[in-house]
């Protein structure tokens, strides 16, 4: 009895959600138009399809009534997972998510009282508590620790989890969309922002160099191979530094590089003013605002006072959205947990505040526009391998995804994760910028 009453008031929440959702849909989408197709016959039009990016519209089919409670309850969030659990299947996950930014003004009434507290609340928490060296160990975990063989499949041969810089050789940042892409053109991009960090960095032979997030060891392996340089690096990922020291033996620089599984914030004694330069990409993310000053205090600790130059890349937030209490999102909630996206001024505050200015601004560059092409050939190869090749491995470490719809919902997650950013950073709802501190004496050309 319980239990049959439990599914009608479920299937009653459900319904009510179903009429609420698609009168906000018929009153907020003003640009672009949408498509909701329900069962064989049911469809709904919504909006214009000669206004907004996506001109002719974009349709989504609901396969599962749960899927309007649970937008209805989480907003995008929600939206988010009924994909990820198949309650609804996109055309283009781009495209739809384009129609919601154009629209996100005019479709407020989509977020419920109760989400908007609790993405007040997220926001809070997420500031309140910070990255705690216990949360930053257990964020690790979550977002790096899954399987060496995954990132392996959709990353370029060096490994770089992170924005590619693309040139003319490649065809710019569209050079994908309006030429097709080719073999090695993620790898070219990849190495050309590695060896454009390491210059920014004025790395020269015999510095000694320190890295915040090794990743896979890419950076600190150019930095030793081809710019003489000694390399110590960290990261808080177990799978992360078994790999990286691996590839780091197999090129024979296990006596130029240091990969230490240790947390930025408990660097050893002998790390005091030893390093001519420091660099981190898109690692401050994880760092949390209210240790934004402790991150620059560190770096000015470690640096030269006479050498240090330092390169920061982090994904940012773009002035005007920029706060220091970031809501749970789907980013935050199954990729990086916690993350905080600074805004460019944030860091370059915290710097001179945490340095009392003995780091001198030297540049800031706007990298986001190059963001959606990475993502996009990251989405071709995960696509390509995800049957052949991930599926098989994963499913080893995690017998779970042996389960067909458990391993629908994973390669959900990572193809929503593609085109979400994707779609973030070609509206630069989401910014990516590199920022570069030297100390005032360190030139880059004498003269005198």
């Amino acid at each position: 009895m319980i239990s049959k009453l439990m599914h009608s008031m479920t299937m009653c929440y459900n319904e009510l959600a179903r009429l609420y959702l698609l009168s906000v849909l018929e009153q907020g989408v003003k640009k672009g138009e949408l498509v909701v197709q329900e069962g064989g016959a049911v469809r709904h039009t919504f909006g214009n399809p000669k206004t907004g990016r996506c001109i002719g519209g974009v349709a989504i089919q609901v396969k599962d009534e749960r899927f309007w409670g649970k937008v209805l309850g989480g907003s995008d969030l929600g939206f988010a997972e009924a994909y990820m659990l198949g309650y609804v299947d996109l055309e283009d996950i781009k495209k739809v998510l384009n129609v919601y930014l154009d629209n996100r003004d005019s479709m407020t009434a989509m977020a419920t009282p109760f989400y908007r507290l609790y993405s007040v609340l997220s926001g809070f928490k997420n500031y309140l508590l910070g990255q705690t060296l216990e949360a930053a160990h257990l964020n690790a975990i979550a977002g790096y620790d899954v399987s060496n063989d995954l990132f392996q499949a959709f990353l370029s041969e060096e490994m770089m989890y992170s924005c590619a810089l693309w040139g003319p050789e490649e065809g710019g940042v569209r050079g994908d969309i309006e030429y097709g892409p080719s073999i090695r053109d993620l790898e070219t991009a990849q190495l050309r922002k590695i060896h454009h960090v390491l210059m920014k960095a004025r790395v020269r032979p015999g510095d000694r160099v320190l890295e915040f997030g090794t990743g896979w060891g890419a950076l600190a392996i150019e930095a030793a191979r081809t710019y003489g340089a000694t390399v110590d690096t960290l990261t808080l990922s177990a799978e992360q530094k078994l790999l990286a020291e691996e590839r780091i033996e197999a090129v024979g620089l296990s006596d130029k590089i240091t990969v230490h599984l240790l947390d930025y914030r408990c660097l050893p004694d002998s790390f005091h003013k030893a390093f001519d330069a420091f660099v981190s990409i898109e690692m401050v993310e994880h760092t949390g605002a209210a240790y934004h000053t402790t991150y620059f205090s560190i770096i000015d600790w470690a640096l030269k006072n006479d050498r240090g130059a330092a390169v920061i890349s982090a994904t940012t937030q773009p002035e005007s959205r920029y706060s220091v209490c970031q809501a749970t999102d789907f980013g935050r909630k199954y990729i990086w947990p916690k993350a905080l996206l600074p805004s460019p001024t944030a860091l370059i505050t915290a710097a001179y505040k945490a340095t009392s200015g003995k780091m001198t601004l030297e540049s800031v560059e706007d990298h986001t526009t190059h963001y959606p092409r990475t993502l996009r050939e990251w989405g071709r190869r995960l696509t390509a391998k995800i049957d052949s090749v991930i599926a098989p491995k994963l499913s080893e470490q995690y017998p779970e995804l042996q389960d067909p719809r458990h391993l629908e919902t994973f390669r959900r997650k990572w193809m929503y994760l593609f085109a979400y950013a994707e779609a973030g950073f070609s509206r630069a709802y989401a910014t990516c910028h590199m920022l570069t501190f030297v100390r005032p004496e360190n030139v880059s050309e004498f003269c005198d």
